[in-house]
């Protein structure tokens, strides 16, 4: 009976354990993300600044036609 509360014991904690490592990658992760995110939007508003006609400026120029023809 103490060898199984035991083993219990351990496997309790071991997973206690995991559980803390995972919360701490999340965490990262998630810091990551919202710092990604801030820096896309800052791309973006320095894209849609710089162009009159938008990140692509359209219309400006006319659409170029394949190589083929």
């Amino acid at each position: 009976m103490n060898d199984r509360i035991l083993s219990l014991e351990e496997k309790v904690a071991y997973l206690e354990r995991h559980v803390t490592e995972q919360d701490k990658a999340m965490l990262e992760i998630a810091d990551e993300l919202a710092a990604l995110r801030r820096e896309l939007r800052a791309w973006r508003e320095r894209a849609g600044q710089s162009a009159p006609g938008g990140p692509a400026g359209d219309d400006e120029m006319p659409p170029e036609r394949p190589p083929h023809y």
